[in-house]
Parts: C-alpha cells; sequence; structure tokens
C-alpha cells in the first residue's frame, strides 16, 4: 500500500497549511479537510521520485468556505 506524504499550501489563507499522510495521490479538483478547514487541490506536483511505496509531493490548495456561510 503506498503512502503519500503531502505537503499542503494554503496562499493567502490564515491557515499556515500542513503535511499529511493519504493512502493516494492527492488530484487537481478533490477537497482535502484539515483539521477544521476544508480546501481544494489545485496543482500537484511530485517533490521527489518514488522510493518503493513512499511518495512525497507538494499540492497547492485554497481554502473553501465553512459550512453555514461561517
Amino acid at each position: 500500500m503506498a503512502t503519500y506524504k503531502v505537503s499542503l499550501v494554503i496562499p493567502g489563507a490564515e491557515h499556515s497549511g500542513a503535511i499529511v499522510n493519504l493512502p493516494e495521490r492527492p488530484q487537481v479538483g478533490q477537497h482535502i479537510t484539515v483539521g477544521d478547514l476544508e480546501v481544494e487541490v489545485l496543482e500537484v506536483i511530485e517533490l521527489i521520485p518514488p522510493r518503493g511505496d513512499f511518495h512525497f509531493v507538494h499540492a497547492t490548495c485554497k481554502a473553501l468556505p465553512l459550512p453555514g456561510g461561517a
């Protein structure tokens, strides 16, 4: 089973981003929950070549509005 260590960056947001482990490579348009924030993936870049089942990628994201407009 592959492991994707994903660096999430959210330009212009108050949230500082995160590094998360995912079982699949993130895809453009995918929504990911980071704590109490939901983001949409805008771009995915492989940072280093895979080593076995380990992948390290960068995802640029945008913050999505909170449910209820808060």
